[in-house]
């Protein structure tokens, strides 16, 4: 395989960034059947203040477990900070304003972290402060998500 020139290079950050613009979009409208079409069979999303072992693998997987976070909270808004794509990975810099119906409010930074390849993301790390979410998030909702998702 011939390596790539800079022009190349540049093009795949390039395309990658626009996907992961598309992807952003897409979740913010908690599109979940257009979510799952952004990832690979063998893909893996994690959070990574959860265990190292909760990884959500497959666009299934990763559906339901943005489902079970996002699918119960009654606002949801993204402010995009930055973003930055080297080859297959893009970086974003941003935070999510999360509002419950019982009036609790919270806003997470994040950096997210996804790896592409041919245009799918096949591998996403969320980076934030698990006690920013807990210390705001009312008791019905953090019972709920301790279910898990299946």
């Amino acid at each position: 395989m011939a390596p790539m020139t800079d022009s190349s290079a540049s093009d795949t950050a390039a395309t990658n960034k626009a996907r992961v613009q598309e992807f952003w979009a897409t979740l913010y409208a908690r599109d979940w059947d257009g979510i799952a079409s952004f990832f690979g069979p063998d893909c893996e999303y994690t959070d990574v203040p959860s265990p190292a072992d909760d990884v959500a693998r497959g666009p299934d997987q990763v559906v339901a477990r943005l489902k079970l976070g996002l699918e119960k909270i009654s606002g949801y808004e993204h402010q995009l900070r930055l973003m930055v794509a080297e080859g297959d990975t893009v970086v974003t810099e941003h935070a999510e304003t999360w509002r419950w119906h019982t009036g609790e409010e919270v806003t997470l930074p994040f950096v997210s972290v996804q790896e592409l390849s041919g245009g799918t993301i096949v591998r996403w790390w969320d980076y934030w402060d698990l006690s920013t979410l807990m210390n705001s998030a009312p008791a019905w909702w953090i019972e709920y998500i301790a279910q898990g998702y299946v």
